[in-house]
């Protein structure tokens, strides 16, 4: 994680926005001295950060890196408890096995791990998540919600509203949900999410939520065996985004959502869900370890559970499952 005073004084900059601040102020909200405060901004200079300095006026921040870092992801935050911590790394095998060794040594909730890349990216049922460099959201968040163990599928379903409604912020477009965790744009995956829990007897220690997604790669960068079935944002909408900025909306959107949820419980996140859902009211083939189920997709349970009605009329209840449409 950055120093406390890098934290406090890019927090200084972002909340100054267009305005100036002094040296002086600067030094009083970091809780250094004056000296120390030029040594830091001459650091964030050399890390690509465009800082302007008039006399008597003192400093304002004009530009950032052209990368993402943890300092670019604090200067886009919206969040007041997801993303307050930050480990950022150019390269790890999974976010997810970082996330639950923190999780395991005391990490506090809202602890995100980010990572350029991943070599060993996890998604569900143990599959590999193509995750390249500098074009994607690679990201674990820790919570530590005080719920029953049967509720922590909820999770994965905030989740996928929370990025839903972030994609429709920064791209201004309406994505679909595929049950229970992919995020889809013109029919194609851009993000997967995975969920995983740690937890004692009956008791909920931790959930790590890993989200990845297709942000910046074009279609050729995608291997063969997922050419058509992968996508991203900057395919489907031709525009090159910037990724804290995203990575920031979905912190912001998860936050709230998760609060409520907390609070009110899980039917607001249920609607929400279902008004994303592109197979409810749709024929879908469930395909399960030892089965497979086609009908018509109800919607889901309070506990997540999706519902399927045959050409029976019965009612099938599915709890993972590949959907196909």
């Amino acid at each position: 994680m950055e120093s406390h005073i890098r934290k406090k004084l890019l927090e200084a900059f972002a909340k100054a926005g267009d305005d100036y601040i002094s040296g002086q102020k600067i030094a009083e909200l970091t809780g250094t001295s004056r000296t120390a405060v030029w040594k830091h901004i001459e650091s964030l200079k050399q890390d690509g950060y465009q800082v302007e300095a008039v006399r008597k006026k003192g400093y304002k921040l004009i530009g950032t890196p052209g990368k993402m870092t943890a300092d670019t992801i604090r200067m886009a935050l919206h969040s007041n408890t997801f993303g307050q911590d930050i480990y950022y790394f150019a390269q790890v095998d999974s976010t997810q096995k970082l996330a639950n060794e923190l999780a395991n040594g005391g990490a506090k909730e809202g602890t995100i791990i980010v990572a350029d890349e991943q070599t060993k990216g996890r998604g569900r049922l143990a599959r590999e998540w193509y995750s390249p460099k500098y074009s994607g959201i690679w990201m674990s968040l820790i919570c530590k919600p005080n719920i029953p163990i049967q509720q922590a599928p909820q999770l994965t379903l905030l989740t996928a509203v929370a990025v839903a409604q972030a994609i429709e912020e920064v791209a201004e477009v309406s994505p679909f949900i595929k049950w229970p965790n992919d995020i889809l744009l013109n029919g194609k995956k851009v993000t997967g999410i995975l969920t995983e829990l740690q937890a004692e007897a009956d008791r909920v220690h931790s959930i790590i939520i890993g989200i990845g997604m297709n942000v910046n790669q074009e279609q050729e960068d995608f291997p063969d065996e997922l050419q058509n079935k992968a996508s991203s944002l900057r395919v489907e909408m031709g525009e090159i985004y910037p990724r804290e900025r995203i990575l920031a909306s979905i912190l912001k959107h998860f936050e709230v959502l998760y609060f409520r949820y907390m609070e009110d419980g899980f039917s607001h996140i249920k609607q929400l869900w279902e008004s994303y859902a592109i197979s409810v009211g749709k024929k879908i083939t469930a395909t399960t370890i030892n089965d497979k189920i086609i009908g018509i997709a109800l919607g889901i349970t309070d506990e997540g559970v999706l519902l399927i009605k045959d050409d029976h009329g019965q009612i099938h209840s599915i709890y993972s499952a590949d959907i196909e449409f």
